[in-house]
């Protein structure tokens, strides 16, 4: 969806389907009306009970998790619409993305799956300067979640790992250069966004950082800057003062 004015809007009445943290990264960006302007007919949860919409496409905005696939693979089964986009939040696993061929296969209704993307979109955009990792389950990511004294290493590794994937979304094809204080959790995080960063830049099967889907006017030499800060850093007072 693009509400460019110089975009070709694609005015093709269509569904849109979303779950729980889709709606969160939709809501601030996009009113019902400028939905509709771009020929959503309906919006509707991946978990609400839905009927059949005959010659019309469905358009999936979901996190790509074992109960949302089992859901499509449900859509698919009982022939709910006719074409399906499905756009991920986050990159789909490999394991996922072999559940849904199977589902589809089982369903004999492969030939309904028009396109699956890849959106690297797991954030919220707020304002135009001002975003936040997540809205839905924001305390399982928490400075408190990950501080707080009885966590698991495993808990804690689980933590990083998902505050990487959704910097990873936002720096996805600026490669920033990365600055955080030493010892801190920062850098723990800090230094697997680096390497997410470096391992997809590697990844000659990744298109992510190709030519083709960059859009060359909006590359600079000049790389930007990515600082990244433990909360019980006091940000404001160092603003303030002229010095720092």
């Amino acid at each position: 969806l693009n509400t460019s004015s110089s975009a070709t809007v694609d005015t093709a009445w269509k569904v849109l389907i979303y779950d729980e943290l889709g709606q969160d990264i939709i809501a601030p960006l996009f009113t019902v009306k400028e939905l509709h302007n771009l020929g959503v007919a309906l919006h509707l949860s991946l978990k609400s009970d839905r009927d059949p919409v005959d010659e019309i496409a469905a358009v999936y905005f979901i996190m790509p998790i074992k109960d949302s696939i089992s859901r499509i693979g449900k859509d698919l089964a009982e022939c709910l619409y006719e074409s399906y986009y499905l756009n991920f939040i986050a990159p789909i696993p490999d394991d996922l993305l072999g559940a849904l061929a199977t589902g589809a296969l089982e369903s004999n209704s492969q030939q309904t799956i028009t396109k699956i993307y890849n959106q690297y979109l797991d954030f919220i955009t707020l304002e135009d300067d001002l975003f936040c990792l997540r809205q839905a389950g924001k305390d399982s990511i928490s400075y408190y979640a990950l501080n707080h004294p009885p966590i698991r290493d495993i808990d804690k590794k689980e933590i990083i790992e998902t505050i990487a994937d959704c910097l990873f979304s936002v720096c996805a094809i600026l490669v920033p250069i990365i600055r955080c204080p030493k010892g801190e959790m920062a850098e723990i995080i800090g230094e697997r966004l680096y390497k997410k960063i470096r391992e997809n830049l590697c990844d000659h099967r990744n298109s992510l950082f190709s030519f083709d889907s960059i859009n060359m006017e909006t590359l600079s030499f000049q790389r930007p800057v990515l600082v990244i800060l433990d909360r019980s850093i006091d940000l404001a007072s160092l603003l303030h003062h002229t010095w720092t």
